[in-house]
């Protein structure tokens, strides 16, 4: 199979000669044929580049093998997930991680997320009929999310994942293991012919902190699985067989990312976590290691070469992807993302964990949001219900933040919560503050459905997950074709990013040889394609 390029680097292929060039743009050029070795030789005028070997009595600066996408990452992951390129496109709840994302990126040669954590079943129903009918043959995975307020959600939605034989999973938010995301993997468990244990079902894990990565490392905790095979939901042989296999096949290192996160820097939890797989896998001895991957701040070629270079497997893109044309958020969303800076990100209280305290990381550029739910949760904590506020409170509540009355907000989310999971309900009626918790969720949800659906009217209340990486993408892509957000598709933007991490670790392995190129070589700059189907 040839290896895709974008449009600009193919013409570049075409093109670029095969003596020696002296001048920098022809060095790039020399550079950016990945597919091919580079050779750096001396001439009178300087440094030149060639892709030929250089023949007797030429002085040769320093000699480059071919550095396709294709090799950058490691080769277990690729086959294991039966992909072309070692990225994953992560999960963004609600569907913004949609239908169109995920099969672009599969039909890239990537592994992409669906985002269905905050769906109705029927929903992610109709995704899931959609992905076997138009990607039969292609690698694909669907996103489930830790609820601890909601454990019905996380149970309702494994059921839902193994009746329709969903083969890869990735696992978000999770604090500790539930009986939920292990019965969904140990159920795949089976002996193939030549008597090794083989894992149907596919777990990525995406963490934050050591201890839960162990967990996730390790096999499945043997009382979580006989609890499992008591109920029935397992097999005597395969809760056997769970003791021999990690509960997760990769685990990805999250830092400072979007939404969920604990702004962890990649460069002081990526080594953590490495240490720790690596320690387990001198103790378990499996086959095959855990996979470790990298995600967070992944929004330039220099920041996926590092990450690679850190000894990652694979990395996960999420907050640039939102601002691509395939992603499920709305337009006047994306002109938001496209404008982003590096600063422009903030915490804010997470719908799903209001209760808990836990938040997420949001866009604060253009939208009001991260202020008004920072204020919802303040009142949460000092107030009883939603009786106890002081009557000015009240009204600011109903004017500036809901918009309409109170009784009006909780008739719908009685509406909602009758369909997705009536203990709530049971147990709001009983306590008032927790029926004030689930008003305020109301918002919270709301205001992430709002950008999705880019409501004219609520743009103040935008609520967009969107990590550092989305600025960092901005400035890079500055001066370029994937400035405009009309031009960013999913399989443009990770064909860029990993053509330009190559090309970046090229740079530096020149660096390390002690060759200084010209400034204008060292940066990787995105070409549109020549003709649509020149495309990634």
């Amino acid at each position: 199979m040839t290896t895709p390029m974008t449009g600009g680097a193919r013409h570049l292929a075409r093109t670029a000669p095969r003596t020696p060039r002296t001048d920098p743009v022809g060095i790039q050029h020399v550079l950016e044929r990945l597919e091919e070795p580079c050779y750096i030789v001396d001439t009178p005028h300087g440094p030149g580049a060639t892709t030929a070997r250089p023949g007797p009595g030429t002085r040769v600066l320093a000699a480059l093998g071919p550095l396709p996408p294709e090799r950058l990452g490691s080769r277990a992951f690729r086959e294991r997930h039966g992909v072309r390129l070692a990225y994953l496109g992560g999960a963004m709840a609600g569907g913004i991680a949609s239908e169109e994302l995920v099969i672009a990126l599969a039909r890239a040669g990537c592994l992409g997320s669906f985002g269905a954590a905050g769906l109705l079943p029927e929903r992610i129903d109709r995704a899931l009929r959609r992905f076997a009918a138009e990607l039969p043959d292609l690698p694909w995975a669907v996103n489930l999310i830790h609820s601890p307020s909601e454990d019905a959600l996380e149970r309702d939605g494994v059921e839902l994942l193994l009746r329709h034989g969903v083969r890869c999973v990735e696992a978000s938010a999770y604090l500790d293991l539930t009986p939920h995301v292990v019965r969904y993997r140990v159920a795949g468990l089976h002996r193939g012919r030549d008597g090794r244990v083989v894992a149907a079902n596919r777990l990525v894990a995406k963490v934050s902190r050591p201890e839960v990565a162990e967990r996730f490392m390790r096999p499945a905790p043997q009382a979580i699985t006989a609890d499992l095979l008591a109920r029935g939901l397992i097999t005597a042989e395969q809760a056997e067989l769970a003791r021999y296999v990690p509960l997760a096949d990769d685990v990805t290192a999250e830092a400072d990312s979007g939404g969920h996160t604990d702004r962890r820097p990649l460069t002081a939890l990526f080594p953590a976590l490495l240490e720790t797989r690596d320690a387990i896998q001198r103790e378990m001895r499996y086959p095959v290691p855990v996979g470790l991957g990298a995600g967070g701040g992944i929004g330039t070629p220099h920041a996926a070469a590092a990450a690679y270079a850190m000894g990652a497997d694979y990395v996960v893109v999420g907050s640039v992807h939102q601002s691509c044309l395939e992603s499920g958020t709305s337009e006047p969303a994306r002109r938001l993302l496209a404008e982003a800076g590096l600063a422009d990100c903030e915490m804010a209280p997470a719908a799903d964990m209001f209760e808990l305290g836990v938040e997420l990381q949001v866009l604060k550029k253009g939208t009001l949001f991260p202020m008004r739910a920072k204020r919802l949760y303040e009142l949460y904590q000092r107030h009883d219900g939603i009786e106890a506020l002081p009557e000015e409170e009240l009204r600011r509540l109903e004017k500036q933040i809901f918009r309409r009355p109170v009784e009006e907000v909780w008739q719908e989310v009685e509406a909602y919560f009758a369909r997705r999971d009536p203990d709530q309900l049971r147990r709001a009626a009983a306590v008032p503050r927790r029926r004030m918790a689930l008003l305020f969720r109301w918002y919270l949800g709301m205001a992430s459905r709002w950008a999705v659906t880019g409501e004219a009217d609520r743009t103040a209340d935008f609520q967009v997950w969107c990590g550092p990486a989305m600025g960092a993408f901005n400035a890079w892509a500055r001066g370029t074709y994937l400035a405009a957000p009309e031009n960013r598709r999913a399989a443009d933007v990770a064909g860029h990013l990993l053509r330009g991490a190559a090309y970046t670790a090229r740079v530096h392995q020149l660096a390390l040889a002690g060759v200084r190129l010209p400034r204008s070589c060292a940066e990787y700059r995105p070409a549109p394609p020549a003709a649509e189907g020149e495309r990634l």
